[in-house]
């Protein structure tokens, strides 16, 4: 089911927000029932069945362009553990952790000083058995409690834990029973350390021993492998748990194992031993909520948040910092900041103090959605309340200037980060110069942008390939191409690799260039990437065929990621406008582009419209798939096709403040044509015709003057 559609209006009040009333639960929120058994936590089902008709209708560029492949984790896909459904189902948890079992009235430690003095002067991994023989002569072993005593001591120490528990296995039959206590403690230590083999070894040993597991044991295993995100492992142990050996899980494991099912996108399994665990009387904590709002987010399921929302008011829980700032990321993520901005102005009426997480989460949210006035009242909040800063707030601070041109501030906050004398926040590094450099280049203050960059290099602070994409692609839009060719040398002399979207931005620059300059960019750029160097001289060749480029376009384009690949084609398009290539050479490689699919949501044809979107292209592919436009309602024209009531285009109408201008150049364009397209009144960045305009218009004008542009 789609997400719902925001409200028309926000809230009255903060606390309104949280208590909205959510919509009816959504019927896939419970498991469905299976017709000879029920399968739990599985994800070995996932995908089995016949492919979906999304799957069957894949783009061109998925069978003409494949995908890099994503790197993902080897883990194994656990076993679904299958139920008796003929037999009465198990409660899912236990609602009271099983009693731990610990010293007797906590007995003085005073007689192990001694040893303990001892085994804190040995090293690291020394063997502490030689020690404890001394202390704890044959034939009398250290009492229960003081066995216990020491291992607690030692829990800092995860190599001394191992070996005390080793010596006390060790002992002769009998001298010293081991009960599951012992190894609950020192697994605690390994989980603090965050030693997973060693942990999974210890449980095995247990297994191999004859030593039961209890609740405890494997709370701290699961917990443990989800600390090391060793999330299959966590899977396979709350399995064994539940299946194997019929330890019922508590509040802490039931928490941690929605964490791991979220963690692998196992959507269903955390829904459904939600509503189970909720059937059999559980009373969800922050931790549970703070997943539900964090899985909901990533997904962008706005009704899942509300389902959160509706199960907090439910229970009687209150948000603490934790799940406001889980929530906060999900709105944010779910393209809400209008909640967002309600739900964190009840956070304050609360009491609830915000953290670094809660700021930047906020910070994120209006640089999104381009919210300079909201941005600045929480800059001033931030200053008059001294919140807590640290570098990931100040660097997402510093981007959410750039998003809404906050100039001033963001060199009052840089310069801050710079004082010595100034330590309510963090010295800046290269993420901060970056952001720096970025809301200076996009205002088109090439010379401070330069400053910066050089400002780096003398403080130490060794730029990012992010940093030189950014200023080379600002001196670029300056016309300064030879300081542009000076930082990519000094770069690739420094040891820089070049990555896809630095090639991209020096194609920009290539395009950007005069002809006597772009030899000297191609031969920066042929360091870098000799195949782009080598396409784009052939398409300044009008003696080369369209399948020889397009040969050399697909194995380009299947080379790069898959996110810079229509960059690339409209650079390449700027590039045979700008430099005068042969006419039909950009109108070519929009085509190739087309067929790859990259170009494939630009039309849509409705029959009382048609629109031409082209919000994703540059200047120069915008003019190509508008004159492109153009001829194939020409060509319908002649063939006395019908043809819709209005024509519209839309180029977009970004709130950025330094946001280059498509609408003004695409306006120019239609001035140039004398095409009878009017800007709209309604809508910004659109531009409309009538059909008895735009008829009279091609009937006066050739195929051939169409499509000149």
């Amino acid at each position: 089911m789609a997400p719902l559609q925001a409200p028309t209006a926000a809230p009255a009040s903060a606390s309104a927000f949280l208590f909205l009333t959510p919509p009816r639960r959504r019927t896939h929120l419970k498991p469905k029932p299976r017709a000879t058994a029920t399968i739990l936590c599985s994800s070995a089902t996932a995908g089995t069945g016949s492919p979906s008709l999304s799957e069957q209708l894949q783009p061109l560029s998925r069978t003409l362009l494949h995908d890099k492949p994503t790197p993902t984790t080897d883990r194994p896909t656990p076993e679904p553990t299958w139920v008796n459904p003929s037999k009465p189902k198990p409660t899912v948890l236990s609602l009271r952790r099983h009693r731990r079992r610990s010293p007797s009235a906590h007995p003085s430690s005073a007689p192990l000083q001694p040893l303990l003095r001892a085994i804190r002067a040995l090293p690291e991994d020394a063997d502490l058995a030689a020690t404890l023989d001394t202390f704890f002569p044959m034939g009398s072993p250290p009492s229960l409690s003081d066995a216990l005593l020491l291992l607690n001591y030692l829990h800092p120490s995860w190599r001394k834990s191992l070996s005390l528990l080793h010596w006390l296995r060790a002992l002769p039959d009998g001298a010293f029973p081991l009960d599951t206590i012992f190894f609950n403690v020192a697994l605690k230590s390994l989980r603090a350390a965050r030693q997973w083999p060693h942990a999974e070894r210890l449980a095995l040993d247990m297994l191999d021993a004859g030593v039961p597991l209890d609740n405890i044991t494997y709370s701290t295993l699961i917990t443990a492998a989800r600390r090391c995100r060793q999330f299959a492992k966590a899977v396979q142990w709350f399995e064994r748990m539940y299946a194997a050996d019929g330890v019922l899980p508590d509040e802490v494991t039931y928490s941690a194992v929605l964490d791991v099912y979220a963690q692998l996108g196992m959507k269903e399994e955390v829904l459904a031993l939600f509503d189970r665990a909720r059937g059999s009387g559980w009373k969800p904590d922050h931790v549970a909520f703070a997943v539900l709002a964090k899985m909901f987010g990533e997904a962008g399921d706005y009704e899942g948040i509300q389902f959160v929302f509706k199960e907090m008011r439910e229970v009687g829980v209150k948000p603490n910092i934790f799940v406001y700032n889980a929530l906060l990321e999900a709105l944010g993520k779910t393209g809400k900041p209008g909640l967002a901005r309600n739900l964190f102005e009840e956070m304050t009426a609360e009491g609830v103090e915000p953290n670094a997480r809660t700021l930047t989460a906020l910070a994120k949210i209006y640089g999104r959605a381009r919210w300079g006035r909201d941005a600045l009242q929480l800059w001033e909040q931030m200053r008059e309340k001294k919140l807590p800063a640290d570098n990931i707030l100040c660097n997402t601070l510093l981007s959410m200037c750039a998003d809404v041109g906050l100039v001033a501030e963001a060199e009052q906050l840089f310069n801050e980060m710079k004082d010595t004398e100034c330590r309510d926040v963090p010295m800046p590094d290269k993420w901060s110069y970056t952001a720096m450099i970025n809301i200076h280049g996009s205002n088109g203050d090439a010379d401070r942008a330069l400053q910066l960059f050089a400002e780096m290099l003398e403080g130490g602070i060794e730029p990012n390939i992010m940093s030189y994409t950014i200023v080379i692609q600002c001196l670029g839009k300056a016309q300064r191409i030879q300081h542009a060719v000076e930082v990519l040398e000094a770069g690739l002399e420094r040891g820089l690799k070049p990555d896809d979207r630095l090639c991209g931005c020096l194609l920009s620059v290539v395009a950007l260039s005069g002809d006597e300059e772009m030899e000297m960019v191609l031969a920066s750029l042929e360091r870098v990437n000799k195949n782009l160097v080598k396409l784009i001289r052939m398409l300044g060749d009008a003696q080369v065929g369209v399948d020889d480029l397009k040969a050399e376009l697909k194995g380009i384009l299947n080379a790069a990621a898959p996110e810079v690949r229509r960059p690339y084609c409209n650079c390449l398009i700027d590039i045979c406008q700008n430099h005068g290539f042969p006419p039909q050479r950009a109108r070519e490689v929009f085509h190739l582009a087309q067929t790859y699919g990259l170009y494939s949501k630009l039309h849509s044809r409705k029959d009382e419209e048609w629109s031409l979107d082209l919000r994703s292209l540059s200047v120069g592919a915008a003019k190509t798939a508008f004159d492109d436009w153009m001829k194939t309602v020409s060509e319908r024209l002649v063939q006395q096709k019908a043809l819709p009531e209005s024509f519209s285009v839309y180029t977009g109408s970004s709130t950025h403040k330094f946001a280059q201008g498509l609408a003004s150049a695409f306006a120019a364009h239609l001035e140039q044509m004398a095409v009878p397209f009017r800007p709209s009144e309604s809508h910004v960045g659109s531009f409309i015709s009538s059909r008895d305009d735009l008829v009279s218009w091609l009937q006066m004008n050739s195929s051939s003057t169409v499509v000149a542009g």
